[in-house]
């Protein structure tokens, strides 16, 4: 049976308390794998937990894949995901949720993001869209809150993992103020999720050096 180190429970116990409530990331058919991983690389960093990924018009794949893990600075192996094939059917359980949905979009109804209160709800979605067109219409249509990023140069917009860095930097700041972090059972519960998934880990590289093992012993056999 795998064990797990008394130092390492309280390095998650730490990593839990950091962790922001009622703050879910969604993101919205993005096409490039590595803007992904680098979102992810900054939502753990800024403490959210959830991530929901859309793929209505985008070929769907697992953020979870060992591919990812590296741009992602193994980030992706912590997070919780939850994968739509409807940006409808998202939103409409996020409001079933009484979460609020803000969207980020170049729009004259947009507010300017850094004159926005995100402490003015407690549940909260953040939705990014893609690359190239940004949210959909069903975004635009079902968010409660539009903002924009302000620039100062010749470009439009940031890149989207740049936009996330951004959004989630100062919407964490705002919350961060204002107390917005899991309960005692909440962080308890998270912590008992990490040592679940870290002893999956070892056991799913234990079992792939036995694998390795038996190949090496059989290719070994072959030869002599």
């Amino acid at each position: 049976m795998t064990e797990i180190t008394e130092k390492r429970k309280q390095f998650y116990q730490r990593i839990a308390s950091r962790r922001q409530k009622d703050f879910v990331l969604v993101l919205e058919d993005i096409h490039d794998s590595h803007n992904i991983a680098a979102i992810l690389r900054s939502a753990d960093a800024f403490g959210i937990q959830k991530i929901y990924l859309i793929f209505e018009n985008q070929e769907e794949f697992d953020p979870r894949e060992r591919k990812f893990r590296k741009s992602s600075a193994f980030t992706n192996k912590w997070l919780d995901f939850e994968v739509f094939d409807s940006t409808k059917i998202c939103l409409e359980k996020l409001k079933s949720e009484n979460f609020s949905i803000i969207s980020t979009i170049l729009d004259e109804e947009a507010q300017n993001f850094f004159e926005t209160d995100f402490t003015k709800t407690k549940k909260i979605a953040l939705v990014l869209g893609n690359e190239h067109k940004g949210i959909s219409e069903t975004v635009k249509r079902m968010a409660d809150w539009k903002v924009y990023i302000p620039m100062q140069g010749f470009a439009e917009s940031f890149n989207v993992s740049v936009a996330a860095a951004i959004c989630l930097s100062e919407m964490t700041r705002q919350r961060k103020e204002a107390l917005f972090h899991l309960s005692k059972k909440e962080q308890t519960t998270l912590v008992q999720q990490f040592i679940k998934k870290q002893i999956e880990i070892k056991e799913f590289k234990q079992e792939q050096k036995e694998e390795r093992k038996v190949k090496a012993k059989k290719r070994h056999s072959s030869n002599s």
